[in-house]
């Protein structure tokens, strides 16, 4: 890879950063409490499992209602609007161009942080997965509950308990998938410092083409 000069931008807020990594960790802590409760192995017992995964999952709900407050008021939720211009050669870069030393057609700035291909599984993650296991978790945890509220006519326990299932791993895929990705930089931790610090290096003589640009709050 050719050395290029380099300028540092400020991309990433303090509660940026302070949910992203919270969430990684309530996330993992879940992953391996969700696979105990169902049989994968054996580490806090049945029961101990049970009771942190409920109290974990109900700790990332409230910390996903406040990014998504947090999103909204900042105007962030922006960057996650999805755009197909460029997405063919951001796939093409990871595909192929990156193993040839190939620059990056996107670059990430403070009004857009995410390429096409970030911009669409972060929506769908933060838009589809994540709600879907939030709501299948909660009306797990509340399956006593169902004659009560009139759900037991018409929801299958053997069903939601799939859905949930077929989502943690969906989670854990990307989760596997979105560590890999980090490594992917100008160095291999440069995307993981810039977690720590808020601050990221890019090129500093590449243009920021309109599409790329946020729109201003007024």
């Amino acid at each position: 890879m050719s050395h290029q000069p380099m300028v540092k931008i400020y991309l990433y807020s303090k509660f940026e950063r302070f949910w992203h990594w919270v969430q990684s960790v309530l996330i993992i802590l879940l992953l391996l409490t969700g696979f105990e409760v169902h049989g994968s192995f054996s580490w806090l017992g049945f029961m101990a499992a049970v009771d942190l995964h409920n109290t974990i999952g109900l700790t990332w709900l409230i910390l996903f209602v406040f990014i998504v407050f947090w999103l909204f008021v900042t105007g962030e939720y922006k960057q996650y609007i999805p755009t197909t211009r460029k997405l063919l050669e951001v796939v093409r870069y990871y595909s192929s161009g990156i193993f040839r030393g190939e620059p990056h057609p996107v670059r990430k700035s403070r009004i857009a942080k995410h390429n096409p291909m970030q911009r669409l599984t972060y929506l769908g993650l933060t838009a589809v997965l994540l709600p879907v296991q939030m709501v299948t978790g909660l009306l797990y945890w509340s399956y006593n509950d169902w004659p009560a509220w009139g759900l037991d006519g018409f929801l299958s326990l053997k069903v939601l308990a799939l859905v949930h299932l077929v989502g943690g791993f969906a989670i854990l895929i990307f989760l596997i998938v979105h560590v890999y990705m980090t490594t992917t930089g100008h160095t291999v931790t440069a995307h993981i410092a810039a977690m720590f610090s808020g601050w990221e290096e890019v090129p500093a003589d590449e243009k920021i083409e309109e599409w790329e640009r946020m729109p201003e709050r007024h």
